[in-house]
C-alpha cells in the first residue's frame, strides 16, 4: 500500500510539471501580441489557447491521481498549486484574447 501511494505521489509530478511548463509558453504569447508583427497575431492567439489547454490538461491527470492520494497534506498543497495554475492560465488566456481585435469578445 505504501509503495502504491508513493507511486500515486510520483505519478502527480510529471504532469504537474508539463502543465507548469505549458504556463510558461502563456507569457511568450502575450508579448507576441502586444509587440509582435500584426500578421502574426493569430499566431499568438492560438499558442495562448493551446497552451490554457496544454496546462488544464495536464491538471486533469493530476486530479485523477490526487483521488487515490490518502496523504492529506500532500494533495491540499497540490490542489493548491493545481487550483492557482488554472485559474492564471484561464485568467491569462482571456487577456491575451482581449488584447487583440480578432480575440476580442471570444470568451
Amino acid at each position: 500500500k505504501a509503495a502504491m501511494q508513493n507511486g500515486l505521489k510520483e505519478a502527480v509530478k510529471v504532469p504537474l510539471s508539463v502543465a507548469k511548463a505549458a504556463a510558461e509558453i502563456l507569457p511568450a504569447a502575450r508579448l507576441m501580441i502586444e509587440k509582435g508583427n500584426k500578421t502574426a497575431e493569430t499566431d499568438g492567439l492560438v499558442a495562448a489557447m493551446m497552451a490554457r489547454t496544454g496546462v488544464l490538461g495536464a491538471l486533469f491527470n493530476v486530479k485523477i491521481n490526487l483521488a487515490s492520494i490518502e496523504d492529506e497534506t500532500f494533495t491540499k498543497e497540490i490542489r493548491e498549486q493545481v487550483s492557482r495554475l488554472e485559474q492564471e492560465a484561464v485568467k491569462m488566456e482571456r487577456e491575451i484574447l482581449e488584447l487583440s481585435i480578432v480575440g476580442k469578445g471570444v470568451l
